[in-house]
């Protein structure tokens, strides 16, 4: 059984027990490739998350009506990227052993691989609903196979042709789109065909592993982040299709890439709060 934080989510003070969702971070940024920082989001997140109010206006919902477990952040190997994603990996598959929905606050975007590691072996046909503005689809950046820039590349040998869909992207080399036609479903710059592809994970009832990386959203709107990319979708676009998404058969998912420092405003720090609100309100439905 896990211990709770000493600082929580706000709203997140289920008893683990009762809890259908556990939170935990990953405060890992080793291979970012521009500016570095996100290893401390999962931290500022909890930290600035009492300026919210537990109650959603979108969703009519309140966290204090969800089962909520925030079990804090790992403590991870900053130097051996693998050792980390095996940390990840032993605490997924941990709360998934107890009947548990994993979500996970990054740090950079390939913590995203230990989660997927853990929940693919319990769920041989999972799908990977993505949201970002790069592709993450290179084979290795700078001859690292392990990567920020990989990790949809890597979460694409666990799990094959077509079962990666891609929204918002509008970043990553020739070589990664031409990939993207062949392999994983792409959608390019914002939300254009994700009912058809909500639809078709219901009506398989398709185990998915929802990835949010938070640079989906327009820098004018989320500027803390380590690659910024312009031409992003705004809060309302991502709130309306975190709800769509969360209609499949979520069974893990995660937000990333915040990355505190540089946005000194705090406005990216607020925005990441509400968008994990909004997730987990949209995930206990």
């Amino acid at each position: 059984m896990l211990e709770r934080n000493v600082e929580t989510f706000i709203g997140c003070d289920s008893d683990y027990e009762s809890a259908k969702i556990v939170l935990f971070g990953a405060p890992f940024d080793s291979t970012t490739s521009f500016r570095p920082g996100a290893r401390f989001g999962s931290s500022a997140i909890r930290h600035e998350s009492f300026g919210l109010e537990t109650y959603s206006p979108y969703q009519d919902r309140d966290l204090t009506e969800a089962a909520v477990f925030d079990s804090g952040d790992l403590e991870l190997c900053f130097g051996r990227a693998e050792l980390a994603l095996s940390d990840i990996e032993e605490r997924t598959t941990q709360i998934l052993d107890d009947a548990k929905l994993p979500l996970l606050i990054g740090g950079e975007h390939l913590v995203t691989l230990g989660a997927v590691r853990a929940v693919h072996k319990r769920y041989p046909d999972l799908h990977i609903v993505h949201f970002d503005a790069h592709t993450d689809l290179r084979d290795d950046y700078l001859g690292a196979t392990l990567s920020h820039a990989c990790v949809m590349r890597r979460s694409y040998d666990l799990l094959g042709d077509g079962r990666i869909h891609q929204f918002c992207i509008r970043s990553g080399e020739k070589s990664e789109f031409q990939f993207a036609r062949e392999h994983t479903d792409l959608h390019r710059f914002d939300f254009n065909g994700i009912d058809e592809v909500v639809e078709a994970l219901k009506q398989s009832k398709a185990p998915v592993y929802f990835s949010i990386d938070l640079d989906c959203l327009d820098p004018s709107v989320f500027p803390g982040t380590g690659t910024p990319e312009a031409g992003g979708v705004n809060f309302v676009q991502l709130l309306e299709a975190i709800c769509k998404v969360c209609r499949t058969n979520v069974v893990g998912a995660d937000i990333n890439e915040l990355a505190p420092m540089l946005d000194s405003s705090g406005a990216s720090t607020a925005t990441a709060c509400k968008v994990l609100r909004e997730l987990i309100l949209a995930l206990s439905k």
